[in-house]
């Protein structure tokens, strides 16, 4: 009986240290994901365009700083109270605020992270010796991106949590549930707009063999959609409307609806609007409005649910641009031949 005791034992504490070494390793997905967060927080573009980030952080809280107690008194603002909402939103013209430069320097992180994720490794080789592995394509594809969108939210979620620190050791104000709820959704929106640039990186960087070539497609559609864009919606308007220039009250709606339709294409006009109206409380729609809709309205801050249902179509839109992205990507790198 003792000897059978000692036999079951000395067997269950087998079996239990093979299912801890089985828990304990790690899939080849989640090393995947350590090597890519490892080798872009090392990379030499990922230092610099943070600390153009962090100097832009620092310029605009410095200007906020300079001008919270003015912004804080006038009364006429309904959001006034919102001390930590007005250290991202208000400026004095000379320098823009945080979340206008983000919507500019946001792109070229996440196009300075994934430009070269696949057409490099295989220009060096090491494409085909990682997939001769027992590893899927997908997890591959999935593991750069997941890398990469690990490194901007840290980013972004420790430029939120220093904002907010500084922000009460400066004005001693303690920081409002529905202020830093509202903070989080925009930190939020941030990672999901760089996440976009960053899908469509990846996936020109599939598209072409070269990474220069990948890089400077995606310079250029950021910079189409960024200062070209707006033109050509300005040409189109001015083509719609009519020779004497009169509209009726329900043309004119119309047309509105229309341009906004057009600009909301581009996905800074997403990012601008969902992030204005969740820094702003106050701003209670992102279309034209007419005399009836605006009849009895009185200027106070909407409670945080309602501003998220203002700008629930631009968080599914910038979803949906990443997730057509990413499926432009799966369909091309399973049909790319990756054998040099």
């Amino acid at each position: 009986m003792e000897n059978q005791a000692v036999y079951f034992k000395g067997l269950f504490s087998k079996r239990l240290k093979h299912s801890s070494d089985m828990l304990s390793a790690e899939s080849p997905f989640t090393v995947m994901v350590r090597k890519e967060v490892a080798d872009h927080v090392r990379s030499w573009r990922f230092i610099v365009m943070v600390i153009l980030i962090i100097l832009t952080f620092i310029g605009s809280m410095y200007v906020s700083l300079g001008m919270i107690r003015n912004a804080v008194a006038n009364e006429k603002d309904p959001d006034h109270l919102f001390v930590y909402l007005k250290l991202l939103t208000i400026t004095d013209h000379t320098f823009p605020p945080f979340h206008i430069f983000i919507s500019f320097l946001g792109p070229l992180l996440g196009i300075g992270l994934g430009f070269d994720a696949v057409n490099a490794e295989q220009n060096n080789g090491t494409l085909t010796r990682l997939l001769a592995q027992p590893v899927y394509r997908d997890n591959l594809l999935l593991a750069k991106f997941t890398g990469a969108l690990i490194v901007i939210s840290v980013l972004f979620l420790s430029l939120g949590l220093l904002m907010i620190g500084g922000g009460i050791i400066i004005t001693g104000v303690p920081i409002e549930p529905v202020e830093f709820l509202r903070i989080l959704g925009f930190i939020l929106l941030t990672i999901l707009y760089v996440g976009f640039w960053l899908s469509l990186s990846i996936c020109l960087s599939v598209v072409f063999k070269h990474a220069a070539t990948s890089a400077l497609t995606a310079i250029g559609i950021w910079l189409f959609f960024a200062f070209f864009y707006g033109f050509v919606v300005n040409i189109i308007a001015k083509a719609l409307l009519p020779d004497n220039g009169f509209m009726a009250p329900e043309q004119a709606l119309a047309y509105n609806n229309l341009l906004l339709d057009l600009l909301r294409i581009a996905p800074g006009q997403l990012y601008n609007d969902a992030t204005t109206t969740l820094l702003m409380p106050s701003v209670r729609s992102l279309g034209p409005l007419t005399m009836e809709q605006m009849a009895g309205a009185i200027p106070s801050p909407l409670p945080l649910k309602e501003s998220i249902m203002i700008v629930w179509p631009q968080i599914t839109g910038l979803i949906a641009t990443i997730t057509v992205c990413f499926a432009v990507t799966y369909r091309l790198f399973m049909r790319r031949e990756i054998r040099t």
